[in-house]
């Protein structure tokens, strides 16, 4: 049965019409934008490799799927296959608009700061090795934020390489929707091609030149850092060498700077022997997500150890957002320096890496600058 195309609202502003909730993942210069929406996918008890085969046989040359798996084990998701093209979106200068807002944290800094000393005692105890804890930021505007207003502000700015905007229900003109500009790449896959570029070991950047010099070359030869982003990169690996060939890390990790967070980065590289029988890079996704830069190690304890002491605050938040087409191409970034837009609340989340030798202190305000990359594109100081 023919499924009827879906074509999401517009808005128009000075003779230029873009989309009022934009569907899009744009890496680089580049912006996929979609024009409809043929069909979408969802799963809600884990997105199982049957599921990514079925989304990657349904789609024609030259069309994409779009969408985000989240957090939870499984990674229940949602694709949207999708016409469109590679096209900049870039909106026209309009005035900031006077808005209210009411900002709620959870849990406190307080309380976070005691969450982080509860995974360091599951440390000294032997039960994990790095749990990744987070917490959220709820921001209720008046009048509320336009997607397309965000979005805008992403792509100027570009606080991280991955920008997206992606529908979390079949519905594109109301429902909560998936925003955020990820500095951090999952996984890419360009013919026989693999890619990765995990980020773990971080620390806020500083206005004063000198300061944030000496904060980036601290970060690199922190021995704390350094075994936090080894986890995960000995991770990848691991995982790269079931199914690639010539998988290749660096010898040690580069740094990368946001707009707020100076990183650890490994960039990766491996290939597949047989691009048209080797995974794809949604299977890719599934098979490395959650890595340990967003999860932990053991990954068992510490997804048991991020569901005791966060609860449900995740949801798609650290999960992975991206695109896929029918020759298995694509990219998918992890869903970091996002917000959930639903009506006037926009919800932010962030997290931060608790190995030994973790500074409470330190934490809160490692998550407080990177939850700035948002709460500053929503027009708060």
């Amino acid at each position: 049965m023919a499924v009827p195309e879906r074509r999401a609202s517009r808005r128009t502003i000075d003779g230029m019409s873009l989309p009022s909730r934009p569907l899009l993942f744009a890496s680089g210069e580049d912006a996929y934008v979609a024009d409809r929406v043929i069909r979408s996918w969802t799963t809600e008890d884990g997105a199982d490799a049957a599921w990514a085969s079925e989304v990657i046989a349904a789609l024609p040359a030259g069309e994409r799927a779009i969408g985000a798996l989240s957090f939870a084990a499984g990674a229940p998701g949602i694709l949207h296959q999708v016409v469109g093209s590679e096209r900049p979106l870039v909106g026209p200068e309009t005035t900031p608009r006077e808005r209210k807002y009411e900002v709620y944290e959870f849990p406190t800094a307080e309380a976070y700061a005691d969450m982080v000393r509860a995974v360091l005692d599951k440390i000294a105890a032997g039960v994990v090795r790095k749990v990744v804890i987070g917490r959220c930021l709820d921001v209720i505007s008046d009048p509320p934020l336009e997607p397309a207003e965000i979005i805008d502000r992403l792509l100027e700015t570009r606080p991280g390489r991955y920008v997206f905007s992606v529908p979390l229900t079949e519905s594109l003109v109301d429902g909560p929707l998936l925003v955020g500009a990820s500095p951090e790449l999952l996984v890419s896959r360009h013919g026989d091609q693999i890619a990765c570029t995990p980020l773990a070991g971080s620390v806020p950047r500083s206005a004063d030149p000198d300061e944030d010099a000496r904060r980036a070359t601290a970060l690199q030869a922190s021995d704390k850092d350094l075994a936090e982003h080894a986890f995960v990169v000995d991770a990848i690996v691991h995982a790269l060498k079931e199914v690639c060939v010539d998988v290749e890390p660096p010898t040690g990790p580069t740094m990368l700077a946001t707009d707020t967070v100076w990183h650890l980065a490994s960039p990766i590289t491996a290939r597949l022997e047989d691009p048209a029988t080797g995974p794809s890079a949604l299977h890719l996704a599934q098979m490395l997500h959650p890595t340990p830069a967003v999860g932990g190690v053991p990954a068992a304890a510490a997804a048991e150890a991020i569901a005791d002491l966060e609860g449900d605050l995740r949801d798609y938040f650290a999960g992975c957002v991206g695109w896929v087409d029918g020759s298995g191409d694509g990219v998918f970034a992890i869903t970091i320096r996002a917000a959930v837009i639903d009506g006037a609340r926009m919800r932010l989340f962030a997290g931060a890496g608790i190995v030994a030798g973790s500074d409470p202190d330190s934490e809160v305000r490692e998550t407080g600058a990177k939850l700035a990359t948002m709460t500053k594109v929503a027009g708060l100081s």
